[in-house]
């Protein structure tokens, strides 16, 4: 008995000076209250962003520029089939290389090489001009894909990432190949290579200005916002056609458009997991990198492996669908795509990549060897129809 009134009046002592030590909480316990709501929206087909080209044949066109590389770098200006035969998977080509080089006979000129009558390859003209054009691109905006590169890595809490994550990232970051393969001469001063551990080698950049994110430049060019951190941002919207909220969804969203904003830039070591404004953070760095993506745009599945060097939780993927305004799923080509909405939906908040008319080129140019193609199977079909109708002649 004697011991259950001791432990009560202990209890009661110890919530007494909780309240009194209490009574002005912390700052961010403010801003960081774990309301979370299990949201889930319906997806929504959305006929405009599964037709966009230039990040739907991305796929096709990846390993095509790669394919284009390797002719283009040699020193004849033409390969063997067999200088690339065996390359397949380290180029990313899907099929047999001889097979996708003539898939692309608008690109890839077949001709019979100097020994052995094996099949050579070299570019069309028009591709010898387009690759011109990409190293044009290269050189006069070297500065801004680079700009581009520092703030992929300053993104990160460490302020470098390591080569084998910069690589999977290069096609959509739009990098030349010389980049990776020499960093230090081909890179200005602020870029450093670093050791890491189990003999890694990373990429590290040296920079203490302060960037502010595509949200910040843009809220300060309505004057909503003021550069500082903290600041409550509202992310622009764009709904597809036919996708309603749910008034639970609805009344959680406006919530969330209430929270303070943090920069993928800024420090989040202190962020509570779980909270609104953890999940606005998760919101604002995959927004600010589909932002320096040629396309901005990019499989899910590529993402995933920032988790550990973003401060990206486990299921990041779900930020996607909890957030179907701000981006857009799309299932074409048997996979899953993340697309920014506001690249496509107001083209002045999001400045384009150097890259991006070059590649919409060489997308066009691939076109083109769908007439070539169809035009050579018409040749041979009247061919062999008149090949048929001589041979009925000679019978009779």
């Amino acid at each position: 008995m004697l011991s259950t009134q001791y432990k009560t009046r202990s209890l009661k002592k110890l919530l007494f000076t909780i309240s009194v030590t209490h009574k002005h909480p912390p700052p961010y316990a403010h801003s960081q209250k774990q309301t979370y709501v299990d949201v889930y929206m319906k997806w929504k087909k959305d006929s405009y962003f599964d037709s966009i080209d230039s990040i739907h044949r991305s796929l096709e066109l990846k390993p095509l520029i790669s394919l284009k590389n390797c002719i283009a770098s040699s020193p004849d200006g033409c390969i063997p089939i067999s200088a690339v035969s065996k390359r397949g998977t380290e180029l990313g080509v899907p099929i047999k290389v001889a097979r996708f080089l003539r898939s692309y006979p608008s690109v890839f000129e077949e001709f019979t090489g100097p020994q052995y009558e094996l099949p050579w390859f070299r570019l069309t003209q028009k591709a010898i001009e387009l690759d011109l054009e990409e190293k044009g691109v290269y050189r006069d905006f070297k500065g801004e894909i680079q700009a581009r590169l520092k703030k992929f890595l300053l993104m990160s809490g460490e302020k470098w990432l390591p080569f084998k994550i910069i690589q999977g990232m290069q096609w959509y970051l739009g990098l030349p190949d010389e980049y990776l393969k020499d960093p230090e001469a081909n890179l200005d001063g602020c870029f450093r290579v670093v050791q890491m551990g189990d003999g890694l080698k990373g990429l590290a950049v040296e920079s203490n200005e302060r960037v502010l994110s595509v949200i910040q430049k843009n809220a300060m060019k309505r004057g909503v916002c003021s550069g500082e951190p903290m600041e409550v941002l509202s992310f622009p919207l764009f709904p597809s056609k036919g996708l309603r909220l749910k008034r639970k969804i609805s009344d959680w969203f406006d919530e969330f458009q209430k929270v303070p904003y943090i920069s993928p830039y800024e420090d989040y070591s202190g962020l509570k997991t779980g909270s609104d404004v953890s999940e606005k953070r998760v919101v604002g760095v995959l927004h600010e990198l589909l932002s320096l993506f040629v396309e901005h745009a990019a499989e899910r599945k590529k993402l995933l492996c920032l988790r550990e060097y973003l401060g990206l939780p486990q299921k990041v993927h779900k930020a996607f669908e909890r957030h179907l305004y701000i981006f857009y799923l799309s299932l074409r080509n048997k996979t899953c795509t993340a697309i920014l909405k506001e690249a496509y939906c107001d083209k002045l908040a999001i400045e384009a990549h150097p890259l991006s008319e070059v590649r919409k080129k060489f997308i066009k140019l691939m076109k083109e060897s769908e007439v070539i193609l169809k035009k050579r199977r018409l040749q041979n079909h009247t061919v062999h129809h008149r090949s048929e109708n001589l041979k009925l002649d000679l019978d009779c």
